[in-house]
């Protein structure tokens, strides 16, 4: 089953890619076939929302390691904004830098939001649960902060 941009389903193949990490390098999706990858998508690094979310991530990441997992977080921040972030908040996964949204644009995180009654395009906070061999085991669209770990650990059996 192969999917164009935006319509990703579960069971399809993940797309992969490469891109800057917190941290100095690059990740490479097919470098982590072998293990479940916890790939979310979040708006902005250390804004409320998104600093929920990423200490629930590392305040279980021990758990999700424990079950042969990857977490990693992608926003169109800089590696820079990801290093303070990852910092400042001890987060013991990975943050991609996407700036140019490609990989949100794939994956269809990349879209139109509204605030305040006025419209425009960013990350929208899905996560997606990618199985050992690379396919999508789990999509979570418009994720929750308060909840999705939850979630994400329940569907890994953790």
């Amino acid at each position: 089953m192969t999917a164009t941009p935006n319509e990703l389903h579960e069971g399809d193949m993940a797309p992969d890619f490469d891109l800057p990490r917190s941290g100095g390098g690059n990740v490479r999706l097919g470098d982590l076939h072998g293990k479940n990858v916890v790939l979310y998508f979040y708006p902005k690094d250390d804004t409320p929302g998104c600093t929920k979310e990423a200490r629930s991530f590392r305040d279980k990441y021990a758990r999700l390691a424990d079950a042969n997992t990857v977490v990693l977080g992608i926003s169109p921040d800089s590696v820079e904004s990801h290093d303070r972030f990852a910092t400042k908040y001890s987060l013991p996964f990975m943050l991609l830098a996407d700036s140019g949204h490609k990989v949100a644009d794939e994956y269809g995180s990349w879209g139109e939001k509204s605030f305040m009654g006025k419209s425009y395009n960013g990350i929208l906070r899905n996560t997606f649960l990618i199985a050992p061999d690379g396919s999508i085991k789990k999509i979570w669209r418009k994720v929750k902060p308060e909840e999705h770990v939850e979630q994400v650990a329940a569907a890994l059996g953790v």
